[in-house]
């Protein structure tokens, strides 16, 4: 298992699937309501773990990754992780600042403190560290996929991701 104790985990099962994302990538936009539905599939077996891998980190792409990925950290320190990761996926072309506070409203969260947290030296080092563990595991794209541990070497085939998901539940 990859399973570090600053994630953000959704889910209980006996079978992990972590996702290096970017809250600004187009394919991971596209995954984002097919891992809504494996987690619905295979309730109750399926723990999913996103950690941000924002590209612009890395390359010169995604120009509001890195902040967006920031907002849903400082979100998650309000206890409402999933309900930003969801919204960003969700509103992915409007990732500037505003836009970000703004949802941070619409969750219902403190304003300030939100702001406070998503500029934190605390929150960008979590982030970093995501970027940092991503690299280590030779993530340079995203979505990238782990399963139990074992990287998926096509993840944006994801009928094969799926398919290899259903395969580690019968083993």
């Amino acid at each position: 298992m990859l399973r570090t104790t600053s994630d953000h985990v959704a889910g209980t099962g006996n079978l992990e699937l972590v996702e290096y994302g970017d809250y600004a990538c187009h394919d991971c936009a596209e995954a984002f309501p097919l891992i809504k539905e494996w987690q619905q599939e295979l309730s109750g077996k399926l723990t999913f773990v996103f950690r941000p891998m924002p590209l612009d980190q890395l390359y010169p792409i995604h120009p509001d990754a890195t902040t967006a990925a920031q907002a849903a950290e400082a979100a998650g320190k309000q206890g409402k992780y999933w309900e930003m990761h969801d919204m960003l996926f969700q509103n992915q072309g409007a990732l500037d600042e505003d836009s970000l506070t703004e949802y941070a409203n619409r969750l219902g969260l403190d304003e300030q403190q939100f702001a406070e947290d998503t500029d934190s030296a605390e929150v960008a080092e979590r982030v970093r560290a995501s970027v940092t563990d991503g690299q280590e595991k030779g993530v340079t794209a995203t979505p990238t996929f782990f399963i139990n541990g074992e990287r998926v070497e096509d993840s944006r085939n994801y009928n094969q991701v799926l398919s290899l998901l259903k395969s580690k539940l019968a083993e």
